[in-house]
């Protein structure tokens, strides 16, 4: 079957003016779910080859989903032999077993506590604002084409389903409730991913370096910032002034958590040599900003801004190098520019703040800032 499929993928490739489209009916046991017979859309390239790989993908995704309405709409046998499940009318409704699940998990992390009330408040908006025991497995698979309806990727909606099936369980568990949690088991499309980011070339992030130069401003700062020490853009934004240290023998960022902005893993925690460009947006940003925090624009004493940073940093990435980069395919070109340089990949760990899972990551005290300061140096000479 699967043959089949990669054998007729080209004819769902169409050329208009160039770009190549993915062009398709819609087979008609599905139909009722779509308000159009036929698929048609970019697949925003102008190479076949490019245009193939991205068919096939798009194939495989589609038949996984549609798959999952046609088992929607499947008669379950012996169906009768099947026992209705008990909904206790003592069980909380979602958004009190929301609140229920944030003080019994007593975390105070302000994302956290944004993610499990949205997700909540996603299902009691869709399905209502009902008792946890009294939702249905259908309904559950109603709410994943709904999250998919929202242009969510398959990973979003599985992270969604997460945190669901999280504070239902916990729930159903302390306070010894009757029923089951509808939303364990519930199937999800496979075959499509997000694509991979692709790390920026370096010509590319030579034009997007003078670019910052040129605009010279604080948005920019934080850009070239990032391009040189490819730290993670939350890290960049919620650092203070304090964080910096211009006057040292190697100038460096530390970067640590504060109560406006965590940090992803207990070994992101580190200090950073500033070389390049990086160097000259640290000392504009401290110079020009009489706040306590090097980029106010994207933060203050109550949360790091990031995501509002993210979006308009990222439209005004795609405007100069193109639409295939994001601010966090900086981290991807530092993995390639230091393997560039022959630098060892437990230092390239230590620069970026990513976990090795090595058992010996955490002995020692690392590699010393001249180490790293050199090697980051003949980084940004190669460029």
């Amino acid at each position: 079957m699967s043959k089949v499929m990669y054998k007729s993928v080209a004819s769902y490739v169409s050329c208009r003016a160039g770009t190549f489209y993915y062009i398709r009916r819609v087979p008609c046991d599905v139909r009722q779910h779509y308000a159009s017979k036929r698929l048609s859309f970019s697949l925003k390239t102008k190479s076949f080859a490019g245009a193939l790989r991205a068919a096939q993908s798009v194939t495989q995704r589609l038949e996984d989903y549609w798959l999952g309405l046609r088992l929607q709409d499947m008669d379950i046998p012996a169906i009768h032999l099947v026992k209705t499940n008990h909904v206790d009318d003592s069980s909380p409704v979602m958004l009190d077993a929301v609140e229920n699940y944030l003080r019994i998990k007593g975390n105070d992390d302000r994302i956290f506590i944004r993610t499990a009330q949205r997700n909540g408040g996603y299902v009691a908006k869709l399905l209502g604002n009902r008792p946890i025991t009294s939702y249905a497995t259908s309904e559950a698979a109603q709410f994943r084409d709904w999250c998919l309806a929202k242009g969510m990727s398959i990973k979003s909606v599985k992270r969604v389903f997460a945190s669901v099936r999280s504070i239902i369980n916990l729930n159903i568990r302390e306070y010894g409730l009757d029923g089951t949690n509808a939303f364990s088991g519930t199937y999800m499309p496979d075959g499509f991913d997000t694509p991979k980011r692709k790390p920026i070339p370096n010509d590319i992030l030579k034009i997007i370096q003078r670019a910052c130069q040129t605009s010279n401003d604080e948005p920019r700062w934080l850009v070239a910032l990032i391009s040189d020490t490819g730290m993670r853009l939350s890290e960049a934004a919620g650092l203070s002034k304090d964080d910096v240290y211009l006057d040292e023998g190697v100038p460096y960022v530390d970067i640590k958590p504060h109560p406006w902005r965590r940090l992803k893993t207990a070994g992101s925690q580190r200090k950073v040599p500033l070389v390049g460009i990086s160097l000259w947006a640290a000392k504009q940003a401290c110079a020009a900003n009489n706040s306590p925090f090097l980029f106010s624009r994207y933060c203050d004493e109550k949360e790091c801004h990031s995501n509002s940073a993210s979006a308009a940093l990222n439209k005004w990435l795609k405007q100069v190098a193109g639409p295939d980069y994001v601010i966090h395919s900086f981290r991807h070109s530092m993995r390639d520019r230091l393997r560039a340089v022959n630098c060892p990949s437990d230092m390239i760990d230590q620069i970026g703040g990513w976990s090795s899972g090595k058992i010996g990551e955490g002995y020692g005290d690392g590699y010393t800032l001249n180490t790293v300061c050199n090697l980051m140096g003949d980084m940004t000479h190669l460029d």
